[in-house]
């Protein structure tokens, strides 16, 4: 089990966006209704958002031809910035939780799997600060932003968080917030599951708690 104590705090920690720093729903649902009236296609934008977390392409394969997608995602992504960033709110808890990390300490490291461009508007329109950005990666390849911003822990509300948090050897902190229920954050491999990101700063103050001390540095004699 990967294990957060392994490094004393001050830490660097990835937080996944959609569904778990921030409720793009609305957004989302108002940029999929636009792009169905836009195409003549019926897409289902409730059931789009009730399975936020894989990348973009994913869900549009629901909708249209393979051929098609690539288009789709141009369009859908120029829509998005029309209809998404005014509905879109911090989750419950989140704008403490990073409070509590930077007040730690600690550094904050998004990692999505939406385009980075739009995970930074979003962070800047609702004034929610994030030291580092990693856009467009999903599931395990989340791992390559984690290593590479030596973060000791992944906090997401999707099974592909804690896939992500595994295949990097970190901790993975699920919020049973997004659509993933506890049972199915606990079958991936999750450490430990919180309600939502307001259980975050004690959830971080105990790993600090329980985080031994960090060695002293030998000097030149």
């Amino acid at each position: 089990m990967a294990d957060m104590c392994a490094a004393a705090l001050p830490t660097t920690v990835g937080f996944d966006l959609d569904m778990t720093l921030i409720d793009s729903r609305p957004g989302i649902r108002a940029t999929y209704e636009a792009l169905a009236v836009e195409t003549g296609v019926a897409i289902d934008a409730e059931l789009a958002v009730s399975r936020l977390g894989p990348p973009l392409e994913h869900e549009l394969a629901h909708w249209f031809a393979r051929e098609r997608i690539p288009e789709m995602v141009v369009r859908y992504r120029a829509l998005y910035e029309v209809h998404a960033f005014r509905p879109t709110l911090p989750m419950p808890g989140a704008v403490a939780a990073l409070a509590a990390l930077h007040e730690a300490g600690g550094r904050s490291l998004v990692v999505t799997a939406k385009n980075e461009p739009h995970a930074r508007m979003h962070l800047e329109h609702l004034g929610m600060r994030a030291d580092a950005v990693a856009g467009s990666l999903w599931a395990e390849a989340k791992a390559e932003a984690l290593r590479a911003h030596g973060a000791t822990a992944l906090v997401g509300d999707h099974v592909g968080d804690v896939r992500g948090a595994r295949a990097a050897g970190v901790t993975a902190v699920a919020v049973a917030t997004g659509p993933c229920d506890e049972a199915e954050l606990r079958a991936a491999g999750a450490d430990v599951v919180l309600p939502d990101l307001h259980a975050f700063g004690a959830w971080l103050s105990e790993a600090a708690h329980d985080a031994p001390p960090v060695a002293p540095q030998a000097t030149a004699g």
